[in-house]
């Protein structure tokens, strides 16, 4: 009996999923533990096992498209059994920021909005009455309404001149009914834009035509004053394309944090030259701890001092978490993930590097659950590796603070009253100001420094 694939719910928050890559075709054999897809949650790429074997007898959802969780995809069934017919899933809209209106506004790309708004209870908002179909011109008179957008109207006439100039129609202004493009339109158009006087090669126009570039935005570059394949080359690497999920759910969250919450920073440098020895020592004896274990520890510690920078706000109650839930961001390939290490206070540095490297490889590997990514209550971001003296991070939605943290520098310093190299490091906070002060700030983020630089305190924890 044919058994019917589901999209699985990876994490408590996911509700839809996008099968990015099919391992199997129709017809192809499927044993117990096989990859048959791949899916993109707003947070990973993962690989989904079978859990059945039999042959993949019908692909329900195609890549590329977004599904609610537990949703059927796809059925697995004895070689020549007749799949059930199910109707395949609604694609599930874009989903909209969530934002508050003003934030949504200052994020549309110039001319980017619509003279139209899209809903009654848009126009309503906007002061502008709604719009229900195109009213009729009066008589003798013709509409030079441009059509909607996404609604163009073109005369087959107007598009295959449209398409023999390789210009965009949806430039042009339609006088036809209903805003409709007619073939004078495209006439007046060229003229306007002197399209005559263009001179472009026969291969750089055959190009344009298959990449779908408007020759009218092209410029020669070169002395003939032709336009080349170069150039059109050139036209066809600046073509916009989508942002992938992550980077889009990235950009929506943190536009959100850093425009909802007011940010305070405060920076300190960290001597890490004592530190740096010691870390020497340890590697020899076979313990290869990492500087970002050390913070890790440092920063739990300070935590567990200072609670108040392990909770949240939403403007009107705190929230105190009572454990230490430590995210740590890890960069990838389409975007930046943060694994969380669940009730850090309880591990020790070793069990945190081990903890930490497991989670950083399985992010990498595009093998992270996302329930590892959830519950965060307090995040490091630490490019020290990256060659970076100075940054600073935004706070991740649902914490107060994040630490940004720097490349270790050597750095002439006075020490005892002489100048010398040390190796420093600097470390910014970033808090919400709304339970945070910078005293506060300034406070918490030098606990971490002081106990980075003393070395009996790390000697007594390993």
């Amino acid at each position: 009996m044919a058994q019917p694939i589901l999209m699985p719910k990876l994490g408590q928050t996911v509700e839809e999923s996008t099968i990015v890559r099919w391992h199997k075709k129709e017809g192809d054999k499927i044993a117990k533990g096989d990859i048959i897809f791949e899916i993109e949650t707003d947070k990973a790429v993962l690989e989904c096992e079978s859990f059945v074997e039999g042959t993949l007898l019908k692909i329900v959802v195609p890549e590329g498209q977004p599904v609610p969780v537990q949703s059927t995809v796809g059925f697995v069934g004895e070689p020549g059994e007749k799949a059930p017919e199910v109707e395949a899933p609604k694609p599930v809209p874009a989903p909209k920021a969530d934002i508050p209106a003003p934030l949504a506004a200052t994020q549309t790309p110039a001319g980017a909005l619509s003279q139209t708004p899209a809903t009654p209870q848009a126009a309503a908002a906007m002061g502008v009455p709604p719009v229900g179909g195109p009213s009729a011109p009066p008589a003798g008179m013709t509409s030079q309404i441009p059509a909607p957008p996404g609604k163009l109207k073109i005369s087959p006439r107007a598009r295959a001149l449209v398409k023999k100039k390789v210009i965009a129609a949806s430039k042009i202004t339609g006088t036809g009914p209903g805003g409709r493009i007619v073939e004078k339109d495209v006439i007046v158009y060229l003229e306007s834009q002197g399209y005559d006087n263009i001179r472009i090669t026969p291969a750089a126009k055959n190009l344009a035509a298959q990449e779908d570039i408007d020759i009218l935005t092209l410029s020669s570059t070169g002395d003939s004053n032709r336009v080349s394949v170069a150039d059109v080359k050139r036209a066809i690497a600046e073509k916009p394309e989508p942002m992938n999920k992550m980077r889009r759910i990235i950009g929506e969250r943190l536009t959100y944090s850093f425009s909802s919450i007011p940010h305070i920073f405060v920076t300190v440098s960290v001597d890490m030259t004592d530190l740096f020895e010691y870390r020497a020592e340890l590697k020899k004896k076979g313990l290869p701890y990492t500087v970002t274990d050390f913070i890790m520890k440092a920063v739990t510690m300070s935590l567990i001092e200072y609670p108040m920078f392990n909770s949240n706000t939403d403007g009107v109650n705190v929230s105190w978490n009572s454990r230490v839930n430590l995210g740590l961001a890890v960069s990838l390939e389409k975007g930046l993930v943060v694994p969380v290490i669940s009730q850090a206070e309880d591990l020790s540095l070793a069990e945190l590097h081990d903890t930490a490297a497991d989670l950083a490889a399985k992010a990498r590997e595009g093998k992270l659950p996302p329930d590892d990514m959830q519950g965060g209550s307090f995040t490091i971001s630490n490019m020290g590796m990256l060659k970076v003296e100075n940054f600073t991070a935004i706070i991740n939605p649902g914490e107060s603070a994040i630490l940004a943290v720097c490349s270790t520098v050597p750095t002439p310093v006075v020490k005892d009253n002489k100048v010398v190299i040390r190796s420093i490091m600097k470390m910014t906070a970033s808090a919400d100001h709304r339970i945070h002060d910078g005293s506060s700030a300034a406070v918490f983020v030098n606990s971490i420094k002081d106990k980075l630089e003393d070395m009996e305190l790390w000697k007594s924890l390993i």
